[in-house]
């Protein structure tokens, strides 16, 4: 299983729309990867490591897929459309890492 996260640094002044971010353009993604997706997660940043401090990233998405090769494959006829929507929320240039997921959710 692997997990795909793109996140947005934070910048002073930069422009990020949450709402437009969880009401449209992170459903049309999951639409778009159908079922090389099994779920995916968004995080909005609050902090830093002290209050006072605004967050390393204003917002992370988190992409948990079966496969690289997968994702790929459904997101490549797609690609453009999906970078082409980032200007409708933000003006922050996505990092994007992909992990292997070693623990999804560990039982006490």
């Amino acid at each position: 299983m692997i997990k795909v996260t793109v996140m947005y640094p934070y910048t002073e002044g930069a422009r990020f729309d949450h709402t437009y971010y969880r009401d449209r353009h992170m459903p049309m993604v999951k639409a778009r990867l159908g079922s090389a997706c099994a779920y995916y997660t968004i995080d909005k940043g609050l902090t830093g490591r002290v209050p006072a401090e605004p967050p390393a990233f204003v917002a992370m998405c988190g992409f948990i897929c079966d496969s690289v090769e997968g994702y790929e494959a459904a997101i490549q006829p797609h690609r453009a459309e999906i970078l082409g929507d980032i200007a409708n929320y933000t003006d922050i240039v996505p990092v994007v890492q992909v992990s292997e997921v070693i623990v999804e959710r560990l039982d006490l």
